[in-house]
């Protein structure tokens, strides 16, 4: 009888575990989607999508216990990439890459617990034009001549 009884507690456990990750829905008072994504005890969990008023992607990546997780990519408003990077913890970290107006790459940036870094690369025409190294997010040299920072610099810090 105990035995039926502890099969019975797991089997309804497991039933109302299945049952507490639902898919979620909202929209903007024009009833354009807002956002979309799992949901597991009333928190943000796994794949999720935000959506700009005007109907375009906003931004999306993963949740775990409603905090961002892994790789999110974040979209202008005309549709074109604004950035994209790592969330550790709901903090950036490891490489973020910044995206102008026009969709091209601005800037790459090392980041460590929501800081620049690291190294910090600006581009100018798809060229790297300066690097910047960073800690704690205040800069401490500058270069413009990139064949006098590989000169100066370990690359491996670059993985």
């Amino acid at each position: 009888m105990i035995y039926k009884t502890i099969v019975t507690f797991f089997i309804f456990t497991g039933m109302l575990v299945a049952q507490e990750k639902t898919y979620h829905k909202a929209h903007y008072e024009n009833d354009v989607l807002k956002e979309e994504g799992w949901m597991k005890f009333e928190l943000k969990t796994d794949y999720w999508k935000f959506y700009h008023s005007n109907g375009k992607i906003a931004s999306k990546g993963h949740y775990k216990n409603n905090i961002q997780d892994s790789y999110w990519y974040f979209y202008q408003e005309n549709g074109k990439k604004e950035k994209e990077g790592h969330f550790v913890l709901g903090l950036k970290n490891k490489w973020w890459i910044f995206y102008g107006e026009n969709g091209k790459i601005i800037r790459k940036s090392q980041y460590k617990n929501n800081q620049i870094d690291g190294y910090c690369f600006q581009y100018k025409s798809n060229k790297i034009f300066k690097i910047e190294k960073y800690v704690q997010n205040k800069k401490i040299k500058e270069w413009t001549d990139l064949d006098k920072f590989e000169e100066e610099n370990n690359l491996r810090d670059l993985l």
